[in-house]
């Protein structure tokens, strides 16, 4: 029960997704009031509150577009006033073509740096004031292939590359205050996003056996492995940690 002395609220964003959801459960499993954000997947957040619910807890949840600064802030005033945030976890990732970057669009590739960056960077903003007051921690989760670069996956890697920059700022700049920074980067896993890419064909089979070669374990992972890590990293069993990368991968980046 890590965060059963915390007090205030664990803010998830991206909580309808696979990590996102993963993590909200085992929150919520280790003593934390969650609190989480989610796109348009309305059916997902009341199925997962009713999860989260039934765990003894009452979980708040918005949806909201992170790129909308106003909108962030008025949801974390909210939380604020019910007691206040000790953690951040930043799940947000859209799912992403697999195409050669020669092949984006300028609009396209704005369009995913403004999500994936300007969204951690509102959201972060909004709840540092919490953060500093809690001594808490930020949490993002990112990708392996910021470490070793899969072809077709530039327009993942490239926001999520800039968000570990912003995390290893953050740890720099925040420290001061208490707050702690880190990431997480998921290799391939066999559930959430990446099962819904292979569903799409976005993967051949080809391409997941080639995958999972290039892996020492030779399995793929799944988001509960992520979520673990997402928490130790967010308890005060991580106190001393801070503006780390930690890849969840198998061993693919060693």
């Amino acid at each position: 029960m890590d965060f059963q002395d915390s007090e205030g609220y664990a803010l998830v964003t991206g909580g309808t997704g696979g990590i996102g959801s993963a993590v909200c459960r085992l929150l919520v499993e280790q003593g934390s009031k969650v609190a989480f954000t989610y796109f348009q997947n309305e059916e997902v957040a009341e199925e997962l509150e009713a999860t989260l619910g039934s765990l003894e807890t009452a979980p708040f949840s918005r949806s909201l577009d992170l790129r909308n600064a106003d909108a962030i802030s008025s949801f974390v005033d909210f939380l604020e006033e019910k007691g206040g945030i000790h953690t951040l976890v930043h799940t947000v990732g859209p799912q992403v073509p697999q195409t050669h970057l020669s092949k984006v669009s300028p609009a396209l590739f704005k369009e995913h740096a403004e999500l994936e960056i300007n969204g951690f960077f509102n959201t972060v903003q909004a709840v540092l004031p919490c953060l500093r007051a809690s001594k808490g921690s930020i949490v993002a989760v990112t990708s392996a292939a910021t470490d070793r670069y899969p072809i077709r996956d530039g327009l993942s890697a490239g926001p999520k590359a800039a968000v570990e920059m912003l995390i290893r700022g953050l740890a720099a700049e925040e420290g001061k205050y208490g707050v702690r920074a880190n990431a997480v980067g998921p290799g391939m896993l066999s559930d959430g996003m990446a099962e819904d890419l292979i569903a799409k064909g976005e993967y051949s089979q080809q391409d997941l056996d080639i995958a999972t070669k290039n892996i020492p374990l030779s399995r793929f992972g799944k988001a509960s492995d992520v979520a673990e890590a997402v928490c130790f990293l967010a308890s005060d069993r991580a106190n001393y940690i801070s503006g780390q990368i930690l890849n969840i991968d198998g061993g693919y980046t060693a």
